[in-house]
């Protein structure tokens, strides 16, 4: 970097630093138009997590959870100690058997399509944040279709739609009317937006959406507040609870993840079980699904990397999910390399993307404004490389897992 180049960035982080605090806003307070529910999931996630000591377990404690039938918080809080990471090869076929009793050999694809990177927040670890000088991009509903279409040539039949989170640039109805166009294609339709009230998660779902993923990225709402400087996302209760705006609004599925490697992994991960199996008390009919992301290296800063998540603490979180609550949906995604997904499919994810790329417009040539990713992927394979290496492992790729009547 030129001298002049670092002097303009540094006065830039100045600004950005100034404007930070004239325009700071209390990260616990919901601002107008954000719907509040009375729930007393928020409080029961938080209690858990903040009284959780995970250095407090033995091995005992492990193997204990490990001879359980079906297993409780406190065997899931064992099973995600450091106590439990020398006991990590029979977690792992303790995980097996339980995803085979329940999956079979079954691992369903999907990829994501990624329709707009606008971006009105400032989350300081992400490639979209607005701070960040890359190329934005939105499809209109032609390019929609053309990207939508030709996914759906490789014979997959799911689609994860995701989105900047940025209501002036992708409105609910925009994403809404981009869930009518890929039912035409697709048998499952999920998204990864911003949160939105549970009137609208209805109307999207009346569009064709069938379930949503929200990643809290961390519970720890202190450092929460540390990493998301400004925009909606700083709400933090307001994202936490999502998934169940997300059910009322009619939503079959729900999924949940903390981005490992922003805080205290082990924290992150118990709450997120938590959460999830707190919210399949309250709404049985819901299915859940948990995703295990690590964090990854984004557009002008490639030093970002998880904290202490290693392939074994990832593989320690995955086993644990799959322990804890062993109908639930796993996905692995393309931020681990090929050889990390193959060994969790074979182990405990049920469900894995193919085909991926996280930027703007990418799966058709003649889309001429391409927008830059969100994240740095580390698995590249194409739909029929997944499929051929799931086959190799005497997995059963599934493309269609649900039949609407």
């Amino acid at each position: 970097m030129s001298k002049e180049n670092h002097v303009n960035e540094s006065i830039l982080n100045a600004e950005i630093k100034e404007w930070q605090k004239k325009n700071r806003i209390d990260h616990m307070t919901y601002l107008p138009g954000m719907e509040v529910i009375e729930s007393e999931i928020q409080e029961q996630v938080l209690s858990a997590m903040n009284t959780y000591d995970y250095n407090k377990y033995t091995e005992a404690d492990v193997r204990r959870a490990l001879a359980r039938d079906s297993r409780t918080p406190e065997d899931f809080a064992a099973l995600l100690s450091p106590a439990a990471l020398p006991l990590l090869e029979e977690l792992a076929q303790c995980a097996r058997i339980e995803t085979r009793k329940h999956f079979g050999n079954g691992v369903n694809m999907f990829t994501p399509v990624y329709i707009a990177n606008y971006c009105e927040n400032f989350c300081i670890y992400c490639g979209f944040n607005c701070h960040n000088k890359i190329n934005r991009a939105q499809l209109g509903e032609e390019e929609i279709e053309k990207e939508m279409k030709a996914v759906a040539e490789s014979g997959l039949e799911e689609v994860l739609i995701l989105t900047g989170e940025s209501r002036a640039k992708s409105s609910v109805e925009y994403i809404g009317k981009a869930c009518e166009i890929a039912r035409k294609y697709f048998n499952v339709i999920g998204l990864e937006i911003y949160p939105v009230n549970s009137d609208e998660y209805a109307y999207l779902h009346k569009c064709g959406a069938d379930y949503v993923t929200v990643f809290q990225e961390t519970y720890n709402a202190e450092k929460y507040e540390t990493l998301h400087l400004a925009g909606h996302k700083r709400i933090f209760p307001y994202r936490l609870n999502a998934q169940e705006r997300a059910l009322r609004g009619g939503m079959r599925g729900v999924g949940f993840a903390a981005l490992l490697g922003l805080d205290d992994f082990r924290k992150d991960a118990f709450a997120t079980g938590m959460h999830a199996c707190l919210l399949q008390r309250k709404y049985p009919h819901a299915e859940i699904a948990f995703s295990c992301p690590r964090l990854r290296p984004i557009i002008n800063n490639e030093k970002i990397n998880p904290m202490d998540v290693h392939e074994p603490q990832l593989l320690q979180v995955v086993t644990a999910y799959r322990l804890f609550m062993p109908y639930s949906s796993i996905t692995v995604s393309t931020r681990e390399c090929a050889r990390v997904r193959n060994n969790l499919v074979n182990i405990a994810a049920t469900k894995i993307s193919a085909g991926v790329s996280t930027g703007i417009g990418e799966h058709v040539e003649d889309i001429e404004e391409k927008g830059d990713d969100q994240f740095e992927i580390s698995d590249g394979r194409s739909v029929e490389e997944v499929y051929q290496d799931l086959l190799d492992l005497d997995l059963q790729p599934v493309m269609k897992d649900y039949l609407y009547v």
